[in-house]
């Protein structure tokens, strides 16, 4: 595995990456890996989701959700390669600078894997699913192969980050129609763009998002890290989905407390 060591190396923030980010509640930057890191690292990776997937039904028999990816959570415990992305020290500064906090600690890993004539994954905003005091959280989702319009990258609603409607809707066929409409209304901008090997994108919890089908026979391959405040404060989980996240991705955690857990490690701080 070539030129791992960048994986740690410093990367240089523009202020207007950060103003970006903090107006549009999502950034997409170039050049953040390096595309031999990428390609050394991408196979194990792949390798892992087959072997760990549980998802098997004909694509027409499955559910919108099943539709729309392959899930494989905490893929860090199976594979030396997804660890390498969850540790880098690159990826969690940016979190930070991004985020404007301290330091960050790993809340999650997931692997998001669109197969050949995969559907769409509806709008939703991650933090759904997250039992956290703040806003202060984030993904960086970082394709493993180039991404063009039809293998389906994501797209983000510029600026719902900072609007409160929809946050009551987990992914489902309800949650996009309910925020396309609201979209729409609201008159937000919609950015979807191909990704370059090596371009990762960070966006918000509260970021309203999706992805178009997978028109190709070619699986869009992506590894997931999502990072929050090193002092974030656990909620009292909101429902059902949040309850379940305590205790799978911070076992132990409490609501009012840090979740200072061997699950949760700090992954940067100034």
């Amino acid at each position: 595995m070539t030129h791992l060591g960048l994986l740690d190396e410093p990367l240089s923030l523009d202020n207007h990456v950060r103003q970006s980010f903090d107006d549009e509640g999502f950034v997409k930057i170039k050049g953040v890996l390096d595309q031999d890191v990428i390609r050394a690292l991408e196979p194990e990776i792949t390798e892992k989701v087959i072997e760990l997937n549980t998802i098997h039904l004909p694509m027409e028999q499955r559910s919108t959700y099943d539709k729309a990816f392959l899930q494989v959570g905490q893929l860090r415990f199976q594979s030396a390669a997804a660890r390498a992305f969850v540790f880098s020290k690159r990826l969690a500064r940016v979190a930070a600078e991004l985020l404007g906090v301290r330091g960050v600690r790993l809340y999650s890993d997931q692997a998001l894997y669109k197969e050949g004539g995969g559907g769409i994954t509806p709008w939703h905003a991650d933090q759904y699913y997250w039992p956290f005091a703040s806003d202060r959280a984030c993904t960086v989702w970082i394709p493993l192969q180039e991404t063009p319009l039809e293998i389906g990258p994501l797209s983000f609603a510029v600026g719902s980050h900072r609007f409160s409607f929809g946050r009551d809707l987990g992914i489902s066929d309800e949650s996009e129609s309910a925020l396309q409409g609201a979209v729409e209304a609201q008159n937000f901008e919609v950015v979807e763009e191909p990704y370059e090997v090596g371009e990762v994108s960070y966006h918000l919890g509260w970021t309203f998002h999706r992805a178009s089908p997978n028109r190709t026979s070619i699986p869009r391959r992506v590894m997931t890290v999502i990072y929050m405040d090193v002092d974030m404060v656990v909620a009292e989980p909101s429902n059902t989905s949040q309850a379940n996240d305590l205790r799978f991705e911070m076992p132990g955690a409490v609501p009012g407390a840090v979740p200072d857990t061997p699950y949760n490690p700090e992954l940067y701080a100034r």
